[in-house]
């Protein structure tokens, strides 16, 4: 036997992925245990680039060197910790152990889900997911539409499928330049994928056309107009709308019911980018944020961010079924038989991956383990709680808020006594905690000022570690 066979049997064998897998998950175990201020005063231990990328260098050759389970506890201590209860910075949420065990499932049995051959039981799954989303936004059986990894591409799909639908003629076939500069209008405050989106569907990012916010960063009707009329005087046809549910920065809700009252008296298709927000549906309290949703022709909704699942589960929804198949809409005989709109089991008619991953099955376990009614709560907690943070900072007096909190994402700065550049603070405390770790949060800018920003998103936060982070924030400042 040579020493490829040798290593090509043990790494298929049975009982060797079992020892190294009760290695790994005991691994993991303790580091969730060990996840929380008392036992991990850090949540990440900053290294700059050049220095992390040098360290891993070397690090295998021609034969074996180190054996994952030895691995591990770098990989595991190096790392930022997403469970920490003192992690409140990005939108990407602590994955539940669950759910990450059905990631280790799905990968394990790399099942292609764009094609029901390669995926059949993940693509039932998914199928039926679609279907509750739709069902949630107050869509009958006429809705569809598919996963795809994250919400860049989910805007993307979304759009194209606005193009195809709203162009004059076959604008997959024969490009846009076969009419006028077509425009979309986007919020001021949309995600920067939108804009993206606009440029790679080649309208260019001139078409992405600003509609101004009100002080609550909300767009507004006369910001819709006033967006029209500048993309009409430059010349383009307003194609679409797309609404923010909510906003990245500072977690705004646009008024659904105005966009929708827009677009319709407009013929816009209008899109609703609830990446982040359109969890709030689960939830009995703040599900209003959405009203006007089910007069929308299409919205994203990203399960990991508010549904506690790993990184990338987007579904993206249309109204109108038969318009998801617009996206994409060509033939390719190696694959499919059938016309697209025969074969909804295939995924690859409506989504720009071939080789997609079983993502529906991470999140199908879950809802099948807990309930819904566990995920509601988890929204309804977090939203709660970034109100009682915003209570406690205008309570404190040395703290404001950019706006009242409508989601789980807060943005508020530090009043300093005597400080003349409270921007150069704000960015100065940032770096200051990035360096000792003790907490992750985030920046942003709001219409020239800088601010602190948290997303709420770990289960396990609470408001006392809140309370720590306000006197963290002082002590570094």
């Amino acid at each position: 036997m040579t020493r490829y066979d040798e290593l090509l049997k043990n790494a298929f064998d049975p009982e060797s992925f079992r020892r190294v897998g009760y290695k790994v998950v005991d691994a993991l175990a303790d580091f969730l245990a060990a996840s929380t201020p008392e036992s991990r005063p850090r949540v990440l231990l900053y290294e700059d680039p050049e220095s992390m990328a040098r360290s891993w260098e070397g690090r295998f050759g021609a034969g074996p060197t180190t054996d994952f389970p030895d691995l591990l506890p770098e990989i595991l201590a190096r790392s930022n910790d997403l469970l920490h209860p003192r992690f409140v910075g990005h939108q990407c949420t602590t994955a539940l152990p669950l759910a990450a065990l059905g990631g280790l499932a799905g990968q394990f049995l790399n099942n292609g889900s764009a094609v029901y051959e390669m995926g059949p039981v993940n693509v039932a799954m998914e199928r039926n997911l679609i279907r509750w989303m739709a069902g949630l936004a107050g869509w009958n059986d006429g809705a569809d539409g598919v996963f795809t990894s994250g919400g860049s591409i989910g805007n993307l799909t979304a759009l194209l499928a606005a193009r195809q639908a709203g162009a004059k003629g076959n604008v997959w076939k024969k490009g846009v330049g076969s009419e006028p500069p077509l425009a979309v209008l986007v919020s001021e405050q949309c995600h920067y994928s939108v804009r993206r989106a606009a440029a790679v569907i080649g309208l260019g990012e001139e078409a992405a056309v600003s509609v101004p916010v009100d002080e609550r960063f909300h767009m507004s009707p006369e910001g819709f107009e006033r967006a029209y009329e500048e993309a009409v005087g430059c010349g383009r046809r307003p194609l679409a709308l797309v609404a923010n549910a909510c906003s990245t920065a500072t977690g705004s809700y646009d008024d659904l019911e105005a966009a929708a009252d827009f677009a319709r008296d407009r013929g816009l298709w209008l899109h609703v980018d609830g990446a982040h927000g359109a969890g709030a549906l689960l939830s009995p309290k703040y599900k209003h944020l959405l009203r006007g949703l089910e007069r929308s022709d299409s919205f994203i909704w990203d399960a990991h961010k508010n549904m506690l699942m790993p990184a990338l589960i987007t579904g993206v929804v249309f109204r109108e079924g038969r318009l998801s198949y617009e996206a994409f809409s060509q033939k390719a005989s190696y694959l499919f038989e059938k016309e697209s709109r025969e074969e909804w089991y295939n995924f690859a008619h409506r989504t720009l991956e071939c080789t997609k991953t079983m993502m529906g099955l991470r999140l199908f376990i879950s809802l099948a383990a807990y309930g819904t009614d566990f995920f509601g709560g988890y929204v309804t907690a977090m939203y709660d709680l970034a109100r009682d943070f915003a209570r406690l900072m205008r309570e404190a007096g040395d703290f404001e808020t950019a706006v009242e909190p409508e989601s789980n994402i807060v943005c508020f700065r530090y009043l300093k006594r005597g400080e003349t550049d409270l921007d150069g603070l704000q960015k100065r405390i940032r770096r200051a905690m990035l360096e000792k770790g003790s907490f992750y949060i985030v920046q942003t800018e709001l219409r020239g000022r800088r601010w602190l920003r948290c997303t709420l998103i770990n289960p396990r936060t609470t408001i006392a570690d809140l309370e720590a982070l306000l006197a963290e924030i002082r002590s570094l400042a």
